[in-house]
């Protein structure tokens, strides 16, 4: 099995002086690229910001709660307004950032879920696999199941992510995106570890938008986010959303 890596907190606090977070954490990645576990310490730069979720992209069967922060698959359709840019058919949504660069965040969940990145021109309505995350070449998709990752997904393939350094249950996975570099990894956060799962290498050529799709009675809820280097689509004729405190 992957050997786990005795990296040093202090060592990132004290470079965190002389560094720019961007910097560290590319340094750090690239470091986490030799050990498929090590410790991560989460660095926030001045000009980080969160994931926020496009409103009038979501799903009438999602649930926004904590300010538009967590997405919950109920039973009830929510009072959204109509939207061309709304999933009727799948239960999905998209945020609204475009990412451009290096960035990273963790996704806290519950059920099923597909975690997700995506081109903005992915289809909106119906079921189809050109609508469905990872099943077209718009998308890519990490699926979470039984308290584990399961498989990873893009343009109708598969690959199995299970393995032994994923036997234990945990809720938290955490998505990696070098966008310069075409590079998409996944990773399963356990305690203060970061466990490889994969890794897709393409040539991105838009921005990429984080998704996230839900069986029913399934939750997500991104918790640690920092974007660098991200595109900001024109809200003038979307929903403004209250940003968490």
């Amino acid at each position: 099995g992957p050997q786990e890596a005795s990296f040093s907190r202090s060592s990132l606090d004290e470079a965190s002086f002389s560094r720019s977070a961007a910097a560290l954490l590319l340094a750090f990645l690239k470091w986490l690229s030799f050990s498929p576990t090590c410790w991560i310490v989460f660095v926030l730069s001045s000009d980080s910001c969160q994931l926020t979720i496009d409103t009038n992209t979501v799903h009438t069967k999602l649930q926004l709660s904590d300010n538009n922060r967590k997405v919950t698959h109920v039973e009830e359709v929510q009072s959204y307004p109509d939207h061309p840019d709304r999933f009727d058919g799948c239960y999905q949504l998209l945020c609204r950032t475009g990412l451009t660069g290096r960035c990273y965040w963790e996704v806290e969940w519950r059920g099923r879920v597909f975690i997700s990145v995506s081109y903005r021109r992915i289809g909106w309505k119906g079921d189809s696999d050109y609508c469905a995350f990872g099943w077209n070449d718009q998308s890519w998709s990490l699926s979470c199941y039984d308290g584990r990752p399961d498989s990873v997904y893009h343009n109708q393939t598969s690959e199995s992510v299970s393995s032994s350094t994923s036997s234990s249950v945990s809720n938290r996975v955490a998505v990696y995106v070098d966008c310069p570099a075409g590079t998409l990894s996944f990773y399963r956060v356990s305690s203060d570890t970061l466990i490889h799962l994969h890794t897709f290498n393409t040539t991105f050529t838009e921005p990429l938008y984080p998704g996230f799709g839900l069986w029913f009675g399934s939750s997500c809820l991104p918790v640690r986010e920092t974007l660098q280097g991200t595109e900001n689509r024109d809200l003038e004729s979307k929903t403004e959303l209250q940003k968490p405190s």
